[in-house]
């Protein structure tokens, strides 16, 4: 049993300053990453969707059929769900007809759902349970929620609240800069600044992501899609291979 903890346990990165800026780039490259196939290829949301729902599907069974931590497959997870969030929420926003407060609210109430779900059946939503296929489900399951959320999330406050994408950046980035300092001097828990961070993180991906490709006459400065998101594919990269991620307490060599 202890063997096998260990390796599922090993499949969950430890949380560094260097999971947050990957963490904070994938999600700016799944805002662009989508919009290049949605509308830059103009394919449309639901096909977009279609799209990276399949890949979502692939790399989230790829995860849970490892043994251990494999960090390019862990982060290519993560990008799924993103990009999957993106053209998901453009299309609850936009094709559905139910608006940037309309969509924000229902995919906080199926974030907050797949929460109650997840802890109603195992007892915790804490990362460091992510211990079995169960609750490894539920982890991607969530995921892939807080990224739809912090995707229609970030579109209501740049462009419904009319502060733009700077100010949008500005305001996640200091929502994210007192989360920080509550995890440093407060004893408020862990856990729940984790998934406020991880939620919060989208939105900045988003805000940002649509400063770098909108048009000017829009508040963005208008770079092409695909160069943008080849840019961060190369910014990921590096960081994992500089930056080299392990599990919290590797023991893959005992």
């Amino acid at each position: 049993m202890n063997n096998n903890n260990e390796r599922i346990l090993s499949k969950v990165p430890a949380v560094t300053a260097t999971f947050w800026i990957v963490k904070i780039a994938a999600t700016t490259l799944g805002e662009t990453g989508g919009d290049a196939v949605s509308m830059s290829m103009s394919l449309g949301y639901l096909v977009g969707t279609a799209i990276f729902s399949a890949i979502f599907f692939i790399t989230v069974a790829a995860q849970i059929s490892i043994r251990r931590f494999h960090p390019f497959l862990y982060w290519a997870t993560i990008i799924a769900t993103t990009t999957v969030g993106t053209t998901l929420a453009d299309f609850a926003d936009r094709s559905l007809g139910i608006g940037y407060a309309g969509g924000t609210t229902l995919l906080f109430v199926l974030l907050m759902a797949s929460l109650a779900v997840w802890y109603r059946s195992l007892g915790s939503v804490s990362i460091e349970t992510v211990i079995s296929p169960k609750s490894e489900m539920f982890y991607w399951v969530t995921i892939m929620f807080s990224q739809t959320l912090g995707t229609a999330l970030g579109d209501w406050t740049a462009d419904s609240a009319g502060i733009g994408y700077d100010g949008g950046a500005l305001v996640f980035g200091s929502l994210l800069a007192v989360l920080v300092a509550a995890w440093r001097w407060t004893t408020i828990s862990r856990t729940l600044l984790f998934w406020s961070a991880f939620i919060l993180t989208r939105p900045l991906g988003a805000v940002v992501g649509d400063l770098l490709d909108k048009p000017v006459d829009a508040g963005g400065l208008a770079l092409s899609r695909y160069s943008a998101s080849a840019a961060l594919i190369v910014f990921i990269v590096a960081c994992l291979l500089l930056f080299p991620q392990r599990a919290p307490e590797d023991r893959s060599t005992h």
